[in-house]
């Protein structure tokens, strides 16, 4: 039985990307009759959250890309893991590395300085002999797991869209398989997971090539068959820069937010790399799959264009809608008792006549604002200075674990003392990135119903209306504020 599975790690935002990867491994499963398995590689203990796996859930419901098992969660799986380790530790496939992190960072200062910094572990612990590690081991000195790759010789796989790839085994390290906390890596899991649950195809973004070759030895290591891999094209940016929040709103959640349609998303993730026979760009999940192969999925760039995305949303509103089917699709987007109350709660005390609902309210129910770089100001400071604050304003308020009234205004408090700015002045572009106008409903509480991924989207415009930021300068940026 053909087996695809989606593997999304919950460490952030749902990625339009997931989407993407979902769309066509559901897709193989259904033309063959098989099954789409859904597991959550959740091994990563600090960035990992179950806020980020709802998230997940939620919008691959809403997009209806649902699954036939589980989810599968990878934290509820240890055991499996660490049996699977001692049996390659057993059999001499890998060994345990007692190195220091100060000790590796050392390492990697001494290539760097030599030229010489993609050799990776200098493979110290993997001449140790089995007596010495086990000694060291008893002696509860903390170690990892590590992998052994061959020192000579290539790697040589196949990909579906590709064809033969080689890699030479001397650019592969001995890549960590288990961590110190006893939780694996991902190059562990998604093997020793891919086999037990009976995947026979891998359908995922092309920036995990490089590391096939570690999972096809750990096949070998194993003497299990590997399944067949199918490396998607990665999304773009129309520059054709790799698509990232910096460029383009990546989460799901935002294109909800602003009001498309599942289904027009689905059908614009359906012509990333693939298209209908007949060159019809418009299309349902149940059209494509008539004529759907994997084989003919296009290599090269796919450009996720926002512009073609909203003409696509439109086609749907204007030939699958009339006014009373769209009706409910507002109600139940945003038109509905629940949210109105919330929106009248934020802007109510604004209002002085009935007919202010219109003007007050619109910014919550409107995917852009549209602010007038002459609008965006900031006393005391240059177009440069007030785009730096809205940037590292950005920056602080992706890192927030709940969007709340409360949280975003502890960032602006911070914020306004760190540039020397009053917090009346300091919000002042703020309110035009949200509003389009120089006031409008309380900032802050305005904020923390627009939701995390359309105040962000408003403020990543704002930046872009004064003329957008550079690579050079956000570098720059980033090493003024100590970010990497």
């Amino acid at each position: 039985m053909v087996r695809t599975r989606l593997a999304p790690s919950p460490t952030g935002d749902p990625h339009v990307g997931t989407a993407y990867q979902a769309l066509f491994g559901k897709l193989w499963a259904v033309k063959n009759g098989g099954e789409f398995i859904l597991r959550i590689e959740d091994t990563d203990r600090e960035r990992s959250d179950p806020v980020h796996e709802r998230a997940i859930l939620e919008c691959l419901q809403w997009l209806g890309l649902t699954w036939d098992k589980g989810p599968f969660r990878q934290s509820e799986r240890l055991d499996i893991y660490r049996k699977h380790v001692e049996q390659l530790i057993e059999k001499g496939h890998a060994y345990p590395c007692f190195c220091t992190r100060e000790r590796l960072e050392a390492v990697r200062m001494d290539q760097a300085a030599s030229g010489d910094s993609n050799r990776g572990y200098d493979r110290l612990c993997r001449q140790l002999s089995a007596d010495e590690a086990a000694d060291r081991t008893m002696r509860r000195e903390p170690f990892v797991v590590r992998m052994k790759a061959p020192l000579e010789g290539e790697c040589v796989f196949k990909d579906l869209l590709r064809g033969e790839i080689r890699k030479d085994w001397a650019s592969v390290d001995d890549q960590v398989i288990m961590k110190s906390d006893g939780y694996p890596t991902y190059h562990l899991a998604v093997v020793v997971d891919d086999h037990l649950m009976e995947i026979t195809h891998i359908i995922r973004g092309e920036e995990w090539i490089n590391s096939v070759p570690k999972h096809v030895l750990l096949y070998e290591m194993f003497g299990w068959e590997p399944p067949v891999f199918c490396h998607l094209p990665l999304l773009r940016n129309p520059d054709k820069s790799k698509l990232s929040k910096r460029r383009n709103p990546t989460s799901i959640q935002y294109y909800r937010q602003a009001g498309f349609l599942p289904e027009a998303l689905v059908n614009y993730l359906g012509m990333m790399g693939w298209s209908m026979p007949d060159g019809s760009e418009k299309f349902t999940f149940q059209e494509m799959l008539h004529h759907f192969q994997l084989s003919d999925i296009r290599l090269g760039g796919p450009v996720f264009d926002l512009d073609k995305l909203r003409w696509l949303n439109a086609r749907y509103l204007r030939e699958n809608y009339t006014p009373d089917t769209l009706l409910p699709v507002l109600e139940d987007w945003k038109l509905n008792g629940s949210h109105l109350k919330r929106v009248l709660a934020v802007v109510g005390s604004r209002m002085e006549t009935l007919g202010d609902w219109g003007r007050m309210s619109s910014m919550f129910f409107s995917d852009s604002v549209g602010p007038s770089a002459e609008l965006l100001t900031l006393k005391g400071m240059d177009d440069d200075g007030v785009k730096e604050v809205l940037q590292v304003s950005l920056w602080r308020l992706e890192e927030l674990k709940e969007w709340t009234e409360e949280a975003v205004r502890a960032v602006f408090d911070e914020l306004s003392r760190e540039f020397g700015v009053k917090t009346k002045d300091f919000t002042a572009p703020f309110y035009t990135a949200m509003t389009g106008a120089r006031v409008g409903p309380p900032l802050y509480a305005g904020m923390e119903l627009l939701g995390s991924d359309l105040a962000r989207r408003r403020i990543m415009a704002a930046i872009e209306a004064l003329g957008g930021m550079s690579g050079k300068k956000l570098k720059a940026l980033e090493k003024k504020h100590g970010r990497g």
